[in-house]
Order: C-alpha cells, then structure tokens, then sequence
C-alpha cells in the first residue's frame, strides 16, 4: 500500500513517515511547491492533502491529477501527526 501526502510541515516529514511505516503504508511527502507534481504523484491507494499548510494551487493540481487517476483522496485540516494516525484508525475501522 502506498500514500501520497500533500502539504505539512517539512520538519515532519520523518514523523509522517514514521506513522504511515507504522500503518503499513510506503509514503510520499511533498511538502513544497516545486516542479510538475503531476509527474511526481503517480499511482498511489491513498492521496492526503494536509490543506492548512498548503497553497490552494498545490491543492488543484493534486486533486485533478487524483480524479484523472480514481485515486482516493482525505483531506486533513491540520498538519498534525495526531490528525494522521487519527485518519489512519477511521480507516482501519471502517474498513476503507
């Protein structure tokens, strides 16, 4: 199983890593805005848009190159690890 994740905090990022490892999940973190992220995104089971720590630009572009590609999308309105493993037990749980 693999995850993209969208905005944050770049000194979370080994914290994102971490818990998505712990989830089972092989993770993908872009944190700023660079080059074409079309090219970056890829196939993943999973896109998270962290939306509180990200431009709505990045958000765009990410969204419509998910629904090109039937990728799920979660949006999390924080940038918070408590706010990722919160996501990733909903999942767990409901079974998505």
């Amino acid at each position: 199983m693999s995850v993209v994740i969208v905005g944050g905090n770049e000194r979370m990022e080994a914290t994102y890593t971490e818990i998505c490892k712990s989830y089972g999940y092989k993770s993908k973190i872009y944190t700023k805005e660079n080059s074409s992220l079309k090219k970056k995104l890829g196939k993943p089971d999973l896109l998270i848009l962290l939306t509180s720590t990200v431009s709505h630009k990045m958000v765009l572009s990410a969204s419509k190159e998910a629904k090109r590609n039937n990728i799920p999308i979660e949006r999390i309105h924080s940038g918070s690890g408590a706010a990722l493993i919160q996501l990733f037990e909903e999942r767990r749980v409901y079974g998505k």
